[in-house]
């Protein structure tokens, strides 16, 4: 393979990687406030 495709092929997946690290992060923090509105609902009951 030519250099040209293969560094089209490493941006490429940078790319990816930095993208993926970004949903990962998005869930997570969903799940954190998820997790303490849950805490403030339960708290609120008793």
């Amino acid at each position: 393979m030519s250099k040209k495709v293969n560094a089209k092929r490493a941006a490429y997946q940078k790319k990816q990687e930095e993208q993926g690290k970004k949903v990962v992060r998005w869930i997570f923090g969903t799940l954190i406030v998820l997790a303490i509105a849950y805490l403030i609902y339960t708290f609120t009951l008793m």
